[in-house]
This record gives C-alpha cells, structure tokens and sequence, in this order.
C-alpha cells in the first residue's frame, strides 16, 4: 500500500466477518472512505468462518484470536453487552479478546509507525489506545468514539475511572449525539473538546425515497433482536392495531439472542400470523425493505443495565428512505428528528400509546408521508457519508499535526 498517506490504525469491536455481513457495519462504512485520505489498518477481533487478515475495500483488517475458534462468539449476535449478560461463561473470554487486540495492536504500531490512532468504543478499545502511548516510544495521537453502550451501560466505579482516564488522555473525542455529548461533559470533559459526529448513511444512492407506492399494511422492523431495541412491546401492541388494521403485518428484520422468546410472546399474543421473522438480512437488501414499509416503528427503551441507543444507524436508514417513522423516545433522538420528535416519539412500553401512533400513521398516509420528508431534508447534511467522512477525515487529520485537544 502507498505510504505517501498518513497511516491510520482503527481499532474497533463490531466489524464485518465477511462481505455483505448483516452485521453492523458502520465501522468499515467509516474506514472504507477514510482510505482515500489515510492508509487505514483495522484491528478487529477474529469470528467462526472469517479471514484472519484481508484487504476489504481498500482497508487492510486483521482479525485477531482470543479464544479458540468456536468459543470466538463474544462480539456477534447481540453484542457484547447483551451477550455477556445472557451469558456469564462469557465472561471468562474478556481477558483474551482486552489482551490478545492490545498486542496486536502493539505489534503492528512497533513494525510500521502509525500516525494516528481511532478507538471506536470507550472500553475496551480506548483503553487500549491510552495503554498505547504510555508503552510505544513515540506516542500516537488517538482520537475516541463512543457509540452508546460503552457510554450508558458501563456503570460501575472503576470502569467510570478507566472511561475518564481514556476521555483525559484522548486528541479528540467525538460521540453519536448530542445527549451524549452532556454526558461526556458531566465527567469533566470541556465541551469544547466533544465532537458530535454520528456515522453515516448513503442517503446519495443507496437509501433513497421509494418511486413505488407503499404497502399500506406493513409494519417494519430492522435491528439486533435484545432488550434495548423494544421489539417484545411493540408486539405487545400488535393486538390493537391489528382490532383497527386487521390486514396489518409486521416485518422484522433481524437476529439476536432474543428471537426465541419473541416469537413465543408473538404465539402468546395470538399474532404470530401477522409477523414475520426474517432473520439475519444483507446490508444490500435493507433499502428495499424501508422503502416498501408503511411505518418504521423503532420502540426503543432503556435496557436493565442502563444501555440505550446513541443515534441508531436503522432509523436513519428508514428516514433516508423517506419511510414514516415511529420511535420509543431515548435522548438524542433530537438530531435527527428535530423539531417533529413529539409527534414522532413515544412511550413504547404504553402498548396502547404505541398502537395508537402506528395507527395514526396509517391512518393518514399522506400527512405521515410529509413529515418523513420533512425529517429526511433536515438530516441530510447530518448523516450523509459524504459530509459525515469529511468531519471525521478533518479531526482525525487534526490529531496528526496536534492541532487538537489532548
């Protein structure tokens, strides 16, 4: 690869198995349009049927081992937190997965000088990048980003401490939203030194307004199938919309620990003939699914172990594709729904307030129309890639020459 770039080290938890992995992600989205700016090197943690190393559009990854293959399961299908709450054998892998990325790490900054360095996630990666400049004789410059779990759930004392002493250290810090940013602010960051840079959508050509017309019954739903995503109260409320739409059906796209006990609860509720699992589905296939949809809903709540969406990348897919929008109300939703969150938002553990919402929507199909037009002009300049790569092109340039807070 060209060396006349400044080389970029991204170390990050969730990231693409393989291509068109339903997975998130938006990591690679981010990294794949840095490399025309950096030489980007991505370290990831190693899954069952993935390459160890691999140049995938343009970025180079290498995977890392931190249990054997089988037991390699602390990152997908539901996330780490999730997962380590489902599961507490989990627990005996996070020394591996902190450890074995921490010397991968090392190693590549020791054999080919890395410029700049990009933590996605406050613990364990940002951590890991902190370590980093207190080991490595010449000291690289981070720049750290929370997305929301690493922010909400990780609560307890000395994990607060580690988070503040990551934050302290870092060039730059940018978070998803900006109810994250006054939380950032709240442990004694200035706010001048928190960006806030959410990750992109394509809004330019692949999550676009539908030329069709839309399903007039169809209700959907795209994202990891656990706790903070709502999706058992949103089939709470399926009864009541069904009393008003009984043609109505609910598409769920997605998968996750929790899809066993959802499709319980949606036998329980007697409306299994209206809902659709369709498991894991291809990043290219999500636009279509948005833009036949009537109605997004997105009930999202406060998980019991605090975690809670920064600004989920699903629903501004679903407002990129001019899709009418339904949402549990968490903070942040403000940026990307502006000025329409409180007709748009609601109390999704209320089935009947929920119900309710949906119906409205597709009650008036015009009228819902327009606001989701209305929200999707609104976000562009946001959420699109184009500006969103710029953003974070020109802070992570920052941090190479220094110009920035550290």
């Amino acid at each position: 690869m060209s060396t006349d770039r400044p080389r970029l080290l991204v170390l990050a938890s969730t990231y693409p198995r393989w291509r068109d992995d339903p997975e998130p992600g938006f990591v690679h989205e981010l990294c794949r349009r840095l490399a025309s700016r950096f030489e980007v090197i991505v370290v990831c943690p190693h899954a069952p049927g993935a390459l160890h190393q691999e140049d995938l559009d343009g970025v180079e990854v290498h995977r890392y081992r931190y249990a054997p293959s089988c037991w390699e399961r602390l990152v997908n299908d539901g996330g780490i937190v999730g997962n380590l709450r489902r599961h507490r054998w989990m627990l005996a892998l996070v020394p591996g997965f902190v450890v074995m990325q921490a010397w991968h790490a090392w190693r590549i900054a020791r054999q080919r000088p890395i410029t700049v360095l990009h933590a996605h996630w406050l613990i364990p990666q940002g951590a890991i990048a902190a370590a980093l400049q207190l080991i490595l004789r010449r000291p690289i410059p981070y720049v750290v980003t929370s997305h929301g779990a690493d922010l909400y759930a990780l609560r307890a004392k000395p994990v607060v401490t580690l988070k503040k002493w990551v934050l302290k250290r870092a060039a730059a810090i940018t978070v998803v939203s900006s109810a994250m940013r006054k939380l950032v602010v709240q442990m004694g960051v200035p706010a001048h030194a928190v960006n806030v840079l959410p990750m992109g959508v394509d809004l330019a050509e692949r999550f676009v307004p539908a030329k069709s017309v839309r399903d007039g019954n169809e209700l959907l739903f795209v994202g990891r199938l656990v706790e903070k995503k709502g999706l058992r109260h949103l089939i709470d409320a399926m009864p009541l919309v069904l009393q008003e739409f009984p043609h109505a059906t609910l598409t769920i796209a997605g998968f996750g620990p929790d899809e066993g006990p959802l499709k319980a609860l949606a036998g329980k509720r007697d409306v299994a003939h209206a809902v659709r699992f369709l498991g894991a589905v291809p990043q290219a296939k999500l636009p279509a699914l948005y833009q036949r949809a009537s109605v997004f809903v997105a009930p999202f709540v406060t998980a019991a172990t605090g975690d809670q969406e920064g600004l989920p990348v699903a629903l501004m897919e679903a407002v990129g594709c001019g899709c009418p929008v339904v949402a549990g109300y968490v903070q942040g939703l403000e940026d990307i729904l502006g000025e329409d969150t409180p007709v748009i938002t609601v109390d999704p553990t209320d089935a009947q307030a929920l119900a309710l919402r949906i119906v409205g929507v597709l009650r008036a199909p015009d009228e819902a129309q327009a606001t989701a037009a209305r929200v999707r002009s609104r976000a562009h300049d946001l959420l699109d890639w184009s500006q969103v790569e710029r953003r974070y092109g020109d802070v992570l340039a920052q941090a190479c020459s220094g110009g920035l807070r550290r």
